[in-house]
């Protein structure tokens, strides 16, 4: 569980510098823009490389509370939601100006879904770890003012639900083979 904790610190806490603007301003003034950036960058891919390799490696008892059946019986629909906000995000779409933020929604969804549809303690450390920071950054986010205005385009709405409902089909059926665990009845 070492490297799940670890790669958790350093992806999570790369993407919770945001949210201490003085920090990332002051890391801003000494790499410049394009540094931050690719450092930014860079740790964040190490650390999802850590948590999947250390999820995987990961023994999956003890078992920490058993599933919910809720969580399991809307688990489908929660992730073709989950999906379209995460598409909706950087697009200017009027989800986006609806929802304010929806890839942080989008992250809690799913993060909320999944830590309530297993009971592992390695998924209660990844999922509950994830719900933590969607929550954190949001709370962040609406205190910073965090959304810069912009004109929705209908055509954008459109293709966010099209290809977050696509991308959400895709990855159910193939989520046995892609994480080990059936999540739908039609899955393979």
């Amino acid at each position: 569980m070492i490297i799940l904790v670890s790669g958790l610190v350093l992806f999570l806490g790369v993407h919770l510098v945001p949210t201490l603007p003085g920090m990332r301003n002051r890391l801003l003034e000494s790499y410049g823009e394009k540094r931050y950036k690719g450092v930014f960058a860079l740790i964040s891919a190490l650390g999802l490389a850590l948590i999947v390799i250390g999820y995987s490696r990961a023994p999956s008892e003890p078992r920490l509370f058993n599933p919910f059946p809720g969580a399991i019986a809307i688990a489908p629909i929660a992730m073709a939601v989950s999906f379209v906000l995460l598409a909706a995000a950087n697009m200017r779409t009027h989800i986006r100006r609806a929802v304010r933020h929806p890839m942080l929604i989008g992250i809690g969804i799913w993060a909320m879904v999944h830590l309530l549809a297993n009971g592992h303690a390695k998924a209660t450390l990844l999922f509950g770890a994830f719900l933590a920071y969607a929550v954190i950054d949001i709370i962040s986010a609406t205190g910073r003012h965090a959304v810069k205005p912009f004109k929705p385009v209908a055509k954008q709405d459109a293709i966010a639900v099209a290809a977050g409902i696509l991308l959400a089909l895709l990855v159910m059926t193939f989520h046995r083979q892609l994480f080990g665990v059936r999540a739908v009845v039609w899955g393979i």
